[in-house]
C-alpha cells in the first residue's frame, strides 16, 4: 500500500504541475494589461468652415485680351517693313510698321516752295508799302508848304503887292497838295490790305505744309498698346490704302473670358461678382475674376445672356483663345459644410453609415477642447441641413473656426482624451 501511494505521488504532483502553468500565465498577461493606460484614440481634425453644399456650375469660354485694337493705315503706299510678327510682345509707341513715304516727301516740298514764294509776295508788299509812306511824308510837306504860301499871298493881296488872282493860284495849290495827300495815303491802306493779304495766304500755306508733314509721319505707324501681335492681315510689299487693317494688336494686362449663361441663372450673377476660372492650359492652378459685363440682351432662340468676366493677367502668360471654365461664387449665406463622417445620427452608433435619409435633421458633431498640450472631446447637437457629395450642411451648434473631429480610431465619449492625427487641419489659434 506505501509502495503503491508512492509511486503515484509523483505522477500527482506531475499532473499538478503541468496543469497549474497555464493559469498562471494568463493571470500575469491580464495583470499587465491592467497596469498599462490605454492609448487616446486617433482622430483627425478639421476646421469649420463656411462653405456652399450645390455643386458649382462650370461655364464653358475662351480667353480674349481686355483690349484689342486695329492698326490702320492713314496713308496710301506700299508697306516696306513690319518689323513685328504674330505674338512677338510690343511696347506701346514702339514703331511696327514703315511705310513709303516718297510720294508724301514730294507734297510737301512742293507746299514748302510755294509756301517761300508767298512768303516773298509779303515782304515785297511791306517794301512798297514803306515806299509809299515815304511819298505820304513828302506830300504832307508839299502840303504844308501851299498853305504857308496862300497865307503869305493873301497878306500880300491885302498890301497891294500883288494881284488877287495870283492869291487864287496859291488857294489852287493848296487844294492839289491836299488831293496829292490823300491819294498817297489811300494808297497805303491799299497796299497794306495786299500785304495782310498775303500774309493770310502764308498762314494758310503753313498750315497746308504741317497738314503734310503730319500726313508724312502716318507712314510710320506705332503701338497704341503694350500688349502683343495677335494678326497680321497685310504683308511688305502689299499696297496700302487710307483706313487699311495691316496689324491687330491685344492688351494682355487683363484676360476677358465671354460665357452664355442661362437666363435661370441670372438672378444669382451680379456685376462685381467674383468667378472662379480654370484653363486646360494650366490644370493645376485656379485663377479668380470678376464679373464686369452683363448684357442686356439675351439669345432669343436659346435664352443664354453673354456675360464677361475679367481677371488679372501680370506675367502675361495667358494668350488668346485658351478654354476656360468659369463657376460664379455663390452670393447666398452659407453654412458651415462638414463631411458626413463627421456626423453621428441619434440612435446609431455608427460613424460610417448612411446619411441620405433627409428624415435625419439633428445629429452629435465632437468638437475639439484643448487644455495646455492635452486635447479633449466634447459632444454637441447640430441641426443638420442639405446633404450632397458626402458633405453636410451644419445650420447651428457649429460656429466657424472651431475644430472638430472628422473620424477616430474608435468610439468617442463626451469629454474623452484624444490624440491628433499627423493629417489633422488646426486653426490658426492653436498652439
Amino acid at each position: 500500500m506505501f509502495k503503491y501511494c508512492s509511486i503515484l505521488l509523483p505522477g500527482l504532483l506531475l499532473i499538478t504541475s503541468g496543469c497549474s502553468r497555464s493559469p498562471a500565465s494568463d493571470v500575469q498577461t491580464e495583470l499587465s494589461n491592467l497596469q498599462q493606460p490605454a492609448k487616446p484614440a486617433a482622430v483627425d481634425v478639421a476646421v469649420a468652415q463656411p462653405a456652399s453644399i450645390e455643386p458649382d456650375v462650370q461655364y464653358i469660354g475662351t480667353t480674349f485680351p481686355v483690349r484689342e485694337v486695329a492698326l490702320r493705315s492713314r496713308v496710301e503706299g506700299q508697306i516696306i517693313d513690319i518689323v513685328a510678327d504674330m505674338g512677338d510682345r510690343v511696347e506701346q509707341g514702339q514703331e511696327v510698321v514703315r511705310i513709303d513715304n516718297s510720294l508724301s516727301e514730294s507734297v510737301v516740298t512742293e507746299a514748302k516752295a510755294e509756301l517761300a514764294a508767298l512768303e516773298s509776295e509779303v515782304a515785297s508788299s511791306q517794301a512798297s508799302v514803306n515806299d509809299v509812306r515815304a511819298q505820304v511824308q513828302q506830300a504832307r510837306l508839299d502840303l504844308q508848304q501851299a498853305r504857308s504860301n496862300l497865307v503869305r499871298s493873301e497878306q500880300l493881296v491885302e498890301r497891294g503887292a500883288i494881284a488877287k488872282q495870283d492869291a487864287e493860284i496859291a488857294k489852287t495849290e493848296v487844294g492839289k497838295a491836299e488831293q496829292a495827300l490823300r491819294s498817297i495815303e489811300q494808297q497805303v491802306e491799299n497796299r497794306l490790305a495786299a500785304v495782310a493779304a498775303a500774309q493770310r495766304r502764308v498762314a494758310a500755306q503753313e498750315a497746308l505744309v504741317a497738314q503734310e508733314q503730319r500726313r508724312q509721319s502716318f507712314t510710320v505707324l506705332t503701338s497704341p498698346v503694350t500688349g502683343a501681335i495677335v494678326d497680321r492681315v497685310l504683308e511688305p510689299g502689299d499696297l496700302a490704302q487710307p483706313g487699311s487693317e495691316i496689324l491687330r494688336l491685344g492688351d494682355f494686362s487683363q484676360i476677358q473670358i465671354k460665357v452664355e449663361i442661362s437666363e435661370l441663372d441670372l438672378a444669382s450673377i451680379k456685376t462685381g461678382q467674383a468667378a472662379q476660372v480654370r484653363l486646360d492650359a494650366f490644370p493645376d492652378q485656379t485663377f479668380t475674376g470678376q464679373v464686369t459685363r452683363i448684357s442686356p440682351a439675351a439669345d432669343a432662340m436659346a435664352r443664354l445672356i453673354p456675360v464677361e468676366v475679367t481677371m488679372t493677367n501680370s506675367n502675361r502668360r495667358i494668350g488668346q483663345g485658351l478654354l476656360a471654365r468659369v463657376s460664379f461664387a455663390n452670393q447666398g449665406v452659407s453654412n458651415i459644410v462638414v463631411p458626413e463622417t463627421a456626423i453621428q445620427v441619434a440612435g446609431d452608433s455608427s460613424k460610417n453609415q448612411d446619411h441620405k435619409s433627409s428624415q435625419a435633421l439633428e445629429g452629435t458633431i465632437f468638437v475639439l477642447q484643448r487644455i495646455g498640450e492635452q486635447a479633449t472631446v466634447s459632444a454637441r447637437q447640430v441641426q443638420l441641413g442639405k446633404r450632397a457629395n458626402s458633405q453636410v450642411e451644419v445650420i447651428s451648434g457649429l460656429e466657424s473656426g472651431e475644430e472638430f473631429v472628422v473620424r477616430s480610431s474608435k468610439q468617442l465619449e463626451d469629454g474623452e482624451q484624444v490624440r491628433l492625427s499627423f493629417i489633422s487641419e488646426l486653426s490658426e489659434s492653436a498652439p
